[in-house]
This record gives structure tokens, C-alpha cells and sequence, in this order.
């Protein structure tokens, strides 16, 4: 059975609102885009490039997958994280989108919860989800995440779309692993604990 892992940048006040560019997204007003770059480091890209060549699939919502079909099939396609992002599968959930241009991409249908559930299941290797934050409250409120794997950032934002939001309800986590990197990003796992 495969699990579904969320892999995310946030900061120290759980923002993860337009991380690379300032642009990325300017939704309530939001002017601090691009807060991630100044912290990327040798231990990041390492961590990002495994956790994206690792995966067996990548689930996203719209907005993350209109700016990675931007870019990542236009990208070198020697790394072995460009390689394995644009040969694997990507299921995309839309209420919006008609087609998909990037190559092996999926439009889930009506009902994506039960299509995550399914796919998931089916698999036998991890799904990942980026960034998607209004795909991933969706996926929070039917506690179907199996793992986070946060990239916690030395910095307060102050505000903007955060990855928990209010009325998440609790949930309780083990912290399987964590990594300082030397701009002094914290690369946090944590699983939800097996059933007893």
C-alpha cells in the first residue's frame, strides 16, 4: 500500500504562501513572495531533489500545477529530479480545469477524495504533494496524509495562507526525523502514529 506525503516549505509561523517568487501568489494582499530563496542551501536541494525523484507520483492542486507545468518541463532534463517530475505520474485536482499539457498528468474527477483514496491505496510507492494549500486542507480534514515532511524557516511572516489552517481539528504526530541545515532551515518528518 502507498502513502501519501506532503513535502512543504513553511515558515516559523506555519506560512506557506508564495514561497519562490514574489508573484507566485499575491491572494489577501500578500507582499512577502520569495521568502525561501535567501535559506536555500546544499542540504535543502539535496532534500528536495531525493524527496521529488523518490516519489512514485505527485498529487497537486491547480494553482501548483499551472506553475510547475510552467517550468519543470522546460527544465534540464539531465537532473534526475526534472527527469523523474516530468516522467511520473500527476494527478491533479481541479474544479476548473479542462485539460492538462504537462505529459502524464491527470485530472482527478468529482469527487477526489475518494480518488486519493484509491490511488493511494493502489500504489505502491509515495504520492507526494506540493505546496496545493487548498488541496491540502481538503486532504487534512479527511485525514488521508500519512506523512509531513516540513521545511520549517528561520523567519516570521506575519500572515498569509497557512498549512493549518483554523478548524483542522487535532491530530496527533510522531516526529520520526529531523535535519538543522546551515541557513538554519529545520527539515522536520513526522508520521501519524500506526493504529493501535
Amino acid at each position: 500500500m502507498g502513502q501519501l506525503v506532503v513535502v512543504n516549505f513553511v515558515s516559523l509561523d506555519g506560512v506557506m504562501q508564495s514561497v519562490l517568487s514574489a508573484d507566485e501568489d499575491r491572494g489577501g494582499g500578500f507582499d512577502q513572495g520569495g521568502w525561501v530563496m535567501p535559506y536555500v542551501d546544499d542540504v535543502v536541494e539535496r532534500f528536495m531533489s531525493e524527496a521529488t525523484a523518490g516519489a512514485g507520483a505527485l498529487l497537486l492542486g491547480r494553482r501548483t500545477y499551472e506553475i510547475f507545468a510552467a517550468t519543470w518541463p522546460y527544465a534540464d532534463p539531465n537532473d534526475p529530479a526534472v527527469a523523474a517530475m516530468n516522467a511520473m505520474p500527476k494527478y491533479v485536482a481541479s474544479r476548473t480545469l479542462k485539460e492538462l499539457d504537462w505529459a502524464n498528468s491527470i485530472l482527478l474527477g468529482a469527487d477526489p477524495v475518494a480518488e486519493i483514496s484509491r490511488i493511494t491505496a493502489a500504489s505502491g510507492s509515495e504520492t507526494v504533494v506540493l505546496g496545493s494549500g487548498e488541496l491540502l486542507a481538503t486532504l487534512i480534514e479527511h485525514d488521508l496524509v500519512d506523512e509531513y515532511r516540513l521545511l520549517v524557516f528561520p523567519l516570521l511572516l506575519g500572515g498569509g495562507k497557512r498549512l493549518f489552517a483554523d478548524g483542522g481539528g487535532p491530530r496527533h504526530l510522531k516526529l520520526t526525523a529531523t535535519e538543522p541545515t546551515p541557513s538554519g532551515v529545520l527539515i522536520n518528518t513526522y508520521r501519524r502514529p500506526a493504529e493501535e
